[in-house]
């Protein structure tokens, strides 16, 4: 689908939307546990990382998606200590995981987004950002010069204090909009928290899934689909 026409501002996720690790977070933590010793299979790490994972979103649902700059860090700090258990130094391996995707370089763009949003600026639809990441977040944003209509409004929830899918979180994407939530329109990768999270706060949600999903009802296969 289109956009509907009472839509004037349109907000992404950005991991999975926008920006994609390159290499994969699984590549990259498999090669810094090689490199001090420690050599895992990549179906190995991909289970670890899932285990790890979903115990910290659990953490963080029973806390309400309650977040912070410390819960973030502390956060990935298990996150990585579980996946690569094991390791001799894991503190030093978080540390290099942690600076690694910090920086441009360890991004790529989704080659859809720039055209899509250049396309909506000339529309005169605001644009925004709304991402479960950290303050880590601006300099890779910073990398990307076709990402730079987004910078002045991008909500990150380390500094809302709520990860998505909680209210609070599109609260603050509704109020930089400067629009009424139903003319909000937020456009993300994941279900739960980009699509049900928005939809339940009043936004238009579309999920961006190119293989498809039979359970949402508003969804696009890529990002030029906005416009096109």
């Amino acid at each position: 689908p289109t956009l509907r026409a009472d839509v004037r501002a349109v907000f992404f996720d950005a991991v999975g939307t926008l920006i994609f690790p390159n290499p994969s977070a699984l590549v990259v933590y498999a090669d810094v546990a090689r490199g001090v010793g420690l050599d895992l299979a990549p179906d190995e790490v991909r289970r670890r990382f899932l285990a790890a994972y979903r115990t910290q979103e659990n953490a963080d649902r029973s806390a309400g998606w309650a977040t912070s700059e410390e819960r973030e860090r502390a956060r990935w700090h298990a996150i990585v200590c579980e996946t690569l258990a094991g390791v001799p130094d894991p503190d030093a391996c978080f540390d290099a995981l942690y600076d690694h995707f910090a920086k441009p370089a360890a991004w790529t763009v989704n080659p859809h987004a720039a055209p899509t949003i250049n396309h909506l600026v000339d529309r005169g639809v605001v644009v925004g950002l709304g991402s479960n990441y950290d303050a880590r977040l601006h300099p890779v944003l910073d990398g990307f010069p076709e990402l730079a209509p987004l910078r002045d409004r991008t909500v990150v929830s380390a500094a809302v204090g709520f990860r998505k899918p909680a209210a609070e979180f599109f609260a603050e994407v509704v109020r930089l909009s400067g629009c009424d939530a139903r003319q909000v329109a937020f456009v993300g990768d994941d279900v739960e928290n980009d699509f049900d999270g928005a939809r339940a706060a009043g936004l238009d949600a579309i999920l961006l899934a190119p293989r498809g999903n039979p359970d949402a009802r508003r969804v696009i296969g890529e990002l030029s689909e906005l416009v096109g």
